[in-house]
């Protein structure tokens, strides 16, 4: 017997309406109306399947004053593991939640396997563009490895196109520094797309770090690599100016002392003598912690 199609290529709507036969007896434990239940939050766990790992502060800051205000006006999606329930969809809703001190949220109980919660949870972030294009490519790899589909069974789950799913997972190629630019958005698809056209990946870091630090356009990029492509290869011979146990040694000392995310990018010497720049960075994310790191840093005029 053929095995009764998902909807996921159908969109969350469909997706939700598939799993309401199994939905009203799960729902009977607790108190509902209209196939909504309310939920304790500490009832509730984060899934293994988020897609997402990064949460925009701002943006979160503004759903927790919208939530303490009106509460939470979407269900979230769960479903029942053991005593407790298991978050399919919703997690900047539940964190939200938790933060503005509610004691319980709207959720859907469905019935679903982990590859449908899996499914689940991709298709809802991706239908709100919340996952950056790291975080969107290693959703594609766990649908690939955990349940062993190919690109073109992933992109009709998610509605996409194959070759669209296909370009996104090739960033995965991409060094963890540079795969780090691309999910800050700091560098580009294009500029990605670039940078998988070298085969050594010091050079990819290091022409990425430029990019980032010139500002360097797509086209620029590539012209670049181009001419990287082109020239006798040979490899560059390099060291860095501090151990890198020591470089994890100072971002910890440096986030503990600033109390926001910091990234050290040590200085490089070439065999020929050159040196390349380091860079420190630290994140802020509002006006008021950016006057705390300023004074911090000894600097307290006002702007």
């Amino acid at each position: 017997m053929a095995a009764k199609p998902t909807g996921l290529g159908r969109g969350l709507g469909a997706l939700i309406k598939d799993t309401q036969a199994g939905e009203s007896e799960t729902l009977a434990a607790a108190p509902t109306k209209g196939g909504v239940a309310r939920i304790a939050v500490g009832q509730i766990r984060r899934s293994p399947w988020q897609p997402r790992h990064t949460f925009e502060q701002e943006a979160l800051g503004e759903l927790i004053a919208s939530v303490r205000e009106r509460g939470v006006l979407q269900p979230l999606l769960v479903r029942r593991s053991g005593e407790k329930f298991e978050l399919i969809a919703g997690e900047r809703r539940l964190r939200a939640a938790m933060d503005a001190g509610l004691i319980d949220v709207p959720a859907i109980v469905m019935e679903v396997t982990d590859r449908e919660a899996l499914e689940i949870a991709l298709v809802e972030n991706l239908q709100r563009a919340d996952l950056n294009l790291i975080e969107e490519a290693e959703g594609y790899r766990a649908l690939s490895e955990k349940f062993q589909m190919t690109q073109e069974q992933i992109a009709t789950r998610v509605g996409k196109a194959r070759p669209t799913v296909a370009n996104v997972m090739r960033l995965l190629e991409l060094p963890d520094a540079v795969k780090q630019f691309v999910a800050e958005k700091r560098l580009t698809p294009g500029h990605a797309k670039a940078l998988l056209g070298l085969e050594n990946r010091k050079e990819m870091e290091l022409l990425a770090a430029r990019a980032v630090n010139e500002d360097l356009s797509v086209r620029t990029l590539e012209h670049i690599v181009a001419r990287t492509k082109r020239e006798p290869s040979k490899p560059r011979e390099e060291k860095s100016d501090i151990p890198d146990q020591h470089i994890k040694y100072l971002v910890e000392r440096l986030h503990q002392h600033f109390g926001t995310h910091v990234r050290l990018t040590p200085c490089r010497t070439f065999a020929n003598g050159k040196k390349v720049k380091g860079v420190i960075e630290l994140d802020y994310h509002s006006s008021d912690e950016l006057d705390r790191l300023l004074v911090i840093l000894g600097i307290t005029e006002s702007f």
